[in-house]
């Protein structure tokens, strides 16, 4: 059986089901009718050992080797972040995550795919910059990108701040070709990062209302569906993002996740989302979406 509907309605598409969804889901990608959501997990085809962390967990065994947090917190990032803003300041987090993300994580070749397609809405969820350099790489002029920043720094109310790809901040940038949306922030070209506990509070406050999200993202996904890659939702953070961010699309949602790995919570999420699992390899994916085979 190639198709898996199990008991919490959560669809789930293997064996050659999966790749005609593949091949279907490289046409909507060509036609601009569903937006790439990308996760750290794509660091991974681009090397086995990354030159920057590649998940949460891996974030805050960076932070600990240079500050060091009680045990019962030490693998959660927010906190983590959160006990070192407490005890040294926030510009320590902002200095210290922009020291361990500064290295380059080489493009893959579905980042370098993705470059060239002519799409209204690109989501980036981790920090590494490794899509945004893609786009350089392709000498795109029609991209303007979105970051999640910090109100800890700023005077204004503001919960996002917009710059170019040659790293020049727009105070009223006009609605390019792509919009690259970071939401948690990136190391480039400013290093802003969501990343503490503190960050989160006022944009889960006001998240739910989606006051945090730009309104060009907002227009543009509602029409359009989701593709996650590199993805998990194993910590309630990532899910509320995510939850938050398609909330309104109409388009279909699928992920690329390995579903005998699934905790009971992504499970739930995402069936609850409607989001619809193809259970290959992320690397078989990848090569899938670049060169599909013929039907």
């Amino acid at each position: 059986m190639t198709v898996l509907p199990i008991s919490d309605h959560l669809l789930i598409f293997r064996g050659d089901r999966a790749e005609k969804q593949l091949r279907l889901l490289k046409k909507a990608l060509a036609a601009d009718d569903i937006i790439p959501y990308l996760g750290p997990g794509l660091l991974r085809q681009s090397s086995a050992a990354p030159p920057v962390p590649d998940g949460p967990e891996a974030v805050a065994a960076a932070l600990n080797i240079r500050a060091t947090a009680p045990s019962r917190i030490r693998s959660n990032m927010w906190s983590v972040a959160q006990f070192i803003e407490q005890r040294r300041h926030r510009r320590t987090v902002q200095a210290w995550m922009a020291e361990i993300f500064a290295p380059y994580a080489p493009s893959t070749v579905l980042h370098a795919c993705l470059a060239t397609l002519p799409l209204s809405l690109i989501i980036d969820s981790w920090y590494d910059g490794t899509m945004r350099a893609a786009l350089i790489a392709n000498a795109r002029t029609d991209v303007v990108e979105i970051q999640g920043v910090t109100r800890a720094n700023e005077n204004r109310d503001i919960w996002t701040k917009s710059y170019d790809l040659s790293g020049k901040e727009l105070r009223h940038s006009p609605a390019p070709k792509t919009v690259l949306y970071t939401p948690h922030g990136s190391v480039r070209p400013a290093a802003n990062f969501l990343v503490s506990d503190a960050d989160y509070v006022e944009v889960l406050t006001e998240i739910d209302i989606q006051t945090p999200i730009p309104d060009i993202v907002k227009k543009r996904r509602a029409n359009r569906g989701f593709l996650f890659l590199g993805c998990r939702f194993d910590d309630q953070m990532l899910r509320i993002f995510a939850r938050q961010i398609i909330k309104r699309s109409n388009g279909p949602r699928f992920a690329v996740i390995d579903a005998a790995t699934m905790t009971k919570n992504e499970r739930r999420f995402c069936a609850e989302c409607g989001i619809s699992l193809i259970d290959l390899p992320i690397g078989e994916v990848a090569a899938a979406l670049v060169n599909p085979a013929e039907p």
